[in-house]
């Protein structure tokens, strides 16, 4: 029997065959690899991965589609299904030494950015991301200075990762159907940053006040982070607005502030 979806869970499960081959087609999978699959609803990619021997574990909060996998994929030895809440899950346990996850994801729209934020803390063990998300979001994480979409989740998911919006998938792809459009897009953690910071949590500070208040110059939506002079010396304009910044110049301000702090708000 059919598991009907949710919507407390976010449930909108995947049926179109053509998206879910041009997926497949995106991971270049082999059956060396170690896989992870977040919200495997009713196993549309969870089967073919198992095909091809790939070792997989998945991880669901559903606990009637945690019964639902258990008798479909009943056969497969190099399965484990994790019953559990994704957000709270520790993802790097499941690597083994000196291998790195590959995780795979049709993520609920409404824990999507905490849910990758959270995954981005175990970047060390993980070697790519490829995730089905709201459109909108996807636009947002690959966005470039100067973009209306460019704001705090461009900046911090490009220091962790490099980003690609692979491709769309409509609606009618999914049962129910959801009332926005998804895209694909693959995260691979940088081997090493792409610039130098010394606290990723005063270059979030930093970020997240300048954009929100977006329409302000950096010397006025920063000012109690840094003086309108102190910006000038790192060789950026003060009255750019966030959304013209690069993480570069991002960074720039925070190694600045985080050594020379006007407030202990850090």
């Amino acid at each position: 029997m059919a598991h009907k979806a949710r919507k407390r869970f976010g449930q909108n499960f995947l049926h179109d065959h053509h998206i879910i081959s041009n997926i497949l087609g995106s991971l270049f999978y082999s059956q060396d690899q170690h896989w992870v699959e977040i919200g495997p609803g009713q196993g549309a990619l969870t089967e073919p991965l198992l095909k091809s021997g790939v070792e997989l574990d998945v991880v669901e909060l559903d606990r009637d589609l945690v019964t639902f996998l258990k008798v479909k994929f009943e056969h497969y030895d190099k399965l484990t299904i994790h019953s559990s809440d994704a957000l709270k899950f520790d993802f790097s346990a499941l690597a083994k030494a000196d291998e790195k996850l590959h995780i795979l994801g049709n993520l609920p729209y409404n824990i999507s950015t905490p849910l990758m934020f959270h995954l981005l803390e175990n970047t060390p063990s993980i070697a790519d991301m490829t995730f089905m998300l709201q459109k909108e979001v996807v636009d947002r994480i690959c966005a470039d200075p100067g973009s209306k979409k460019y704001g705090r989740l461009s900046v911090m998911m490009q220091y962790y990762c490099e980003t690609e919006h692979l491709f769309d998938v409509p609606p009618e792809s999914f049962n129910p159907r959801p009332k926005v459009m998804s895209s694909i897009v693959r995260l691979v953690p940088h081997e090493q940053p792409p610039v130098i910071i010394d606290s990723v949590k005063t270059l979030n500070t930093v970020v997240t006040t300048a954009f929100s208040q977006r329409r302000k110059t950096l010397r006025n939506s920063l000012k109690k982070l840094i003086t309108e002079a102190d910006i000038i010396a790192l060789d950026i304009d003060p009255t750019l607005r966030a959304e013209t910044i690069s993480l570069q110049d991002f960074a720039k301000l925070s190694q600045y502030i985080n050594q020379h702090p006007l407030e202990e708000i850090l």
